[in-house]
């Protein structure tokens, strides 16, 4: 049995690679060439479209494919948090419907956790889950949903128990985006994107066999989702591997990007573009000042933790143990890395800072950074929450009072009236 090593994994995925790769296959058409090799998630099971490696050498397999500009699997967006959470808690139902999709990029997601009424409280949520007959009636308000526009499926966090405790009441589903019983409204943000979506359902319709795990799991199913988006909470550094290259495939990934994927082209910008920081100082002399240079190398600093604070976290996967407290320590260093790189980048910049469009610096690039940062705080959970989970799950501080934790979640008042009748 040959040993698993990076040398071996190397020579592994090169040869198939020289021997499979195509630039003139479809995009979809090399994907599931992908699924069927195992190396398009080569850390996913055997039985499910990877090769069983360990997490540490899938950065081998990347540079790999990046040598010789290999399109991958469809990564980015919600669809990584669905393949996360179905892996780890879905049936074999759930992994048959939906990974392969998931990887080939036929199926776009969406995450239905946030409410109007409860803000960071997720377990506040008051969207309800009715068993009527044999199906599951879905009525309620969502908000804040990356991609709901576009997406064919969605995670829903729902209240199917009224008596039970705040925590316990909640079950967890895949519901149709596409049916009548939903409603999907963007919201414009102030950097002139509408990835967001506050989506309104009225009888919507889930089948039995799309709740994930049992009724009244939905918190530990969330806490699974919840993990890996923290996870990858500093953004996406790039969305696309062709770069200038010709081919059919190339050309369908850039129509991908430029539709299914166009809600996240912001996404950069919300971590704060620390990759811009040298060139701009350079480019307006800034790099001469003394006090903008202290200012670059605290930035520096601290963006180099986060990075090996999210490898602490990869390690920990590799090695089979459960998520830990990297995901919400890189959560909220990522948070402070994008509000000092804002904060450099106007030290640079100064008032043409303010530019946007083609009259600013990167064409609006400064601009889109400034008023794009303030997401970073608050998507996959607030500063504040990751806050009071590294104070009570890592330092081991008491709990912070709660006076609804015991009660029937009927019994708990809340923000807004529902029909918990």
């Amino acid at each position: 049995m040959t040993e698993i090593n990076e040398a071996s994994v190397r020579a592994e995925v090169r040869a198939w690679l020289e021997t499979n790769w195509n630039p003139a296959l479809g995009l979809v058409e090399w994907r599931n060439k992908l699924c069927d090799s195992g190396w398009g998630a080569p850390h996913w099971p055997k039985e499910w479209y990877g090769r069983d490696l360990p997490v540490g050498l899938v950065p081998v397999v990347d540079e790999e494919f990046a040598r010789i500009g290999a399109v991958g699997v469809a990564k980015a967006g919600i669809r990584t948090l669905a393949a996360a959470t179905i892996l780890a808690h879905g049936s074999t139902l759930h992994k048959e419907k939906f990974l392969r999709r998931i990887l080939t990029g036929e199926d776009t997601w969406c995450q239905l956790f946030s409410e109007p009424g409860s803000g960071s409280d997720l377990a506040g949520a008051v969207t309800r889950a009715d068993l009527k007959g044999n199906k599951w009636v879905i009525n309620g308000q969502k908000v804040w949903n990356t991609s709901a526009h576009k997406a064919h499926w969605g995670l829903l966090l729902a209240r199917s128990d009224w008596d039970a405790r705040k925590h316990k009441g909640l079950t967890y589903f895949i519901i149709d985006m596409k049916q009548p019983g939903v409603q999907v409204h963007p919201l414009k943000q102030m950097n002139g994107h509408a990835s967001f979506n506050q989506v309104f359902f009225t009888d919507a319709i889930v089948e039995p066999e799309f709740m994930i795990e049992n009724t009244g799991d939905g918190w530990t199913v969330a806490t699974t989702t919840l993990m890996h988006e923290r996870r990858g909470a500093d953004g996406m550094r790039s969305l696309a591997s062709g770069g200038g290259r010709q081919g059919r495939i190339y050309e369908e990934e850039k129509a991908e990007i430029a539709t299914t994927m166009e809600p996240y082209k912001w996404y950069p910008q919300r971590a704060g573009r620390v990759d811009l920081v040298m060139g701009r100082a350079r480019e307006t002399g800034a790099i001469d000042d003394p006090v903008v240079r202290q200012e670059i190398a605290k930035l520096l600093i601290m963006s180099k933790s986060a990075e090996w604070t999210a490898r602490r976290a990869r390690t920990a996967q590799e090695q089979g143990r459960p998520q830990g407290p990297e995901g919400s320590l890189g959560k909220l260093i990522a948070s402070h890395v994008a509000r000092a790189a804002a904060r450099v980048h106007t030290s640079i910049t100064g008032a043409a800072s303010l530019l946007s469009g083609e009259d600013g610096p990167l064409n609006g690039t400064i601009a889109e950074i400034l008023i794009s940062v303030p997401a970073c705080s608050i998507a996959g959970g607030t500063d504040e929450i990751q806050r009071n989970i590294i104070s009570e799950r890592v330092l081991k501080m008491p709990k912070e009072p709660s006076v609804d934790a015991e009660k029937p979640f009927r019994d708990v008042p809340r923000n807004i009236t529902s029909a918990a009748s």
